[in-house]
């Protein structure tokens, strides 16, 4: 049975991922149909038992601001326009198509939480990491070990963008100057156990082609006793008169600044070296260093090796380039993308030979499974606008099946055992950490709950499901 044209009543859409990007979906989708006089029952489900995704696993402890963002995601699901059902992973717990058969519409937002492959020699050796399962580790992610071997005084982190900075910056960091933040306390004992001394950070480019914000740069020089060191010889190519855009002549000038700054007087040191390309990972055992390449510029925007190699001796590697998509049992997937096969968010049947190209009528994808991961929050909003516009639009030409069950997917988890989480158990949860942090000894704004277990015994104590 298909939906007659222009029939927006009586909508049923899953959205799978509770992070940015499900939950401006969610937002702009009940906004949408309720504006056409329609209506629409939504549900947001998440493997984690708490939502926000990146936001709450993928951000540095010590970024205020992102507060604000947290406070708009929870006024969008605290309007209850959205059913907000955690610890549930589809895939495992239930399957994509029973969501297609329980639901009119089904919207992907899974986001991108594992890391892009660095694919050099050595790199699997013992002591080389992501930096997406560092950032995990140090935000309380349930699904991580509670441990970290910061056993080194020298490390490297590869990548010339925002996360490496935030490693870097967090390596770095007195733990003392991390202990009024939300960090966990098994995250704040590993890093006051520390044996860092110097953080290197390396990017295959020039100073002037750097893709860091000129916040986050900033952050750097306002760390309480570390030093940053820069080297001259990076610098040939990086006249802030000549910078492409406003932004770049910012992060020029500060660092620009730091050339010219005496160093020596920090505990620890974060040195930044720019054109130097990634070869391999050295050592047998373990870890003991990394060969680069120098790079030069072309003129053009390119670099290109010089042929000159470098070893760099360190303990620790962490590759910082870049996200990698998170398939969905059931869902296409393009693995050299690492995103769901899509036409502006209509998911399509893209799997080689043998298959159509067409769009798999009620299936959507919205986020950094959509489109890969790059670009901010603004993006994220936009290309939730463009899913909702077609999946409005194919409602309206009645080419989306209508859902076969009217059940309750609530029950139906009852009944199989998932201990789900609800948006009443979120705000018990978060009242919980809040606790914990009002009631710490360096009185803290939240303690983070780590275990999975321990946050959903909380959060069903709050809000039970199905009891």
């Amino acid at each position: 049975m298909t939906y007659r044209p222009s029939d927006l009543s009586n909508l049923r859409v899953a959205i799978v991922g509770a992070g940015p990007a499900g939950i401006y979906a969610g937002n702009i989708l009940a906004r949408t149909v309720a504006e056409a006089g329609g209506t629409v029952a939504i549900d947001l489900f998440d493997a984690l038992p708490a939502p926000y995704g990146l936001i709450r696993y993928g951000v540095a402890p010590d970024h205020p601001r992102i507060k604000g963002i947290v406070t708009s995601l929870h006024e969008m699901l605290d309007e209850g326009t959205a059913r907000f059902l955690g610890n549930v992973e589809v895939g495992r717990d239930i399957a994509l198509d029973e969501l297609r058969r329980y639901y009119d519409a089904v919207i992907i937002a899974t986001g991108a939480i594992r890391d892009a492959a660095l694919e050099i020699p050595g790199i699997d050796l013992p002591g080389s990491f992501g930096a997406a399962d560092f950032v995990a580790w140090y935000d309380g992610h349930p699904d991580v070990p509670r441990d970290w071997p910061l056993d080194t005084a020298e490390v490297a982190v590869i990548g010339n963008g925002n996360v490496a900075l935030d490693v870097a910056r967090i390596l770095a960091k007195l733990p003392e100057d991390l202990r009024t933040t939300e960090v966990p306390d098994n995250v704040l004992a590993g890093l006051e156990a520390s044996a860092v001394t110097d953080v290197h950070v390396f990017g295959r480019r020039g100073p002037a082609d750097i893709k860091f914000t000129p916040i986050e740069l900033r952050e750097l020089g306002e760390v309480p006793g570390v030093d940053i060191v820069v080297y001259e010889e990076d610098f040939a190519d990086a006249d802030p008169a000549t910078a492409s855009n406003n932004q770049l002549k910012v992060m020029l000038r500060v660092m620009d600044q730091w050339r010219r700054r005496e160093t020596g007087g920090g505990a620890r040191r974060l040195h930044l070296h720019f054109h130097h390309a990634p070869v391999e990972v050295l050592g047998t055992d373990r870890v003991t260093g990394v060969r680069f390449e120098r790079t030069a510029p072309n003129g053009d925007g390119t670099f290109s090796g010089t042929g000159e190699l470098r070893d760099i001796a360190v303990g620790q590697v962490y590759r910082a380039v870049g996200y990698y998509g998170t398939a969905v049992a059931g869902a296409p997937f393009d693995p050299a993308r690492g995103v769901v096969p899509n036409i502006e968010g209509r998911v399509i049947d893209a799997g080689g030979v043998g298959h159509s190209g067409a769009h798999l009528a009620g299936l959507y994808a919205t986020g950094w499974i959509k489109r890969g991961p790059v670009g901010l929050i603004g993006h994220t909003k936009s290309d939730a606008m463009e899913t909702i516009a077609h999946l409005v639009q194919d409602v309206e030409a009645g080419v989306i099946p209508r859902a076969e069950s009217d059940a309750d997917i609530a029950g139906v988890l009852a009944v199989r055992g998932i201990p789900a989480t609800t948006w009443d158990g979120w705000l018990a949860l978060d009242a919980h950490e809040r606790h914990l942090g009002a009631t710490h000894r360096h009185h803290r704004e939240r303690v983070k709950v780590v275990p999975r277990e321990e946050q959903v015994e909380i959060s069903r104590a709050g809000a039970l499901i199905g009891s």
